[in-house]
């Protein structure tokens, strides 16, 4: 499973960089970041629910 976000449309909420910072983390102009190319298979539930989460809708998953 790969994880993307649309940074244009990311707020900053920080809601994945807290639920899962193994594989999300805000960058230095608040934006959250993909910081594992590909999600380990013991966070894809963990990534799910940030998709789920997001208040913008801006992540999304490639199987």
């Amino acid at each position: 499973m790969k994880v993307k976000i649309d940074e244009s449309a990311c707020t900053g909420c920080a809601v994945c960089s807290d639920t899962c910072p193994e594989v999300f983390a805000l960058g230095d102009d608040n934006i959250a970041k993909v910081i594992a190319e590909v999600v380990p298979a013991d966070k894809e539930d963990v990534v799910r629910e940030c998709v789920a989460n997001c208040p913008v809708t801006c992540i999304s998953i490639e199987e």
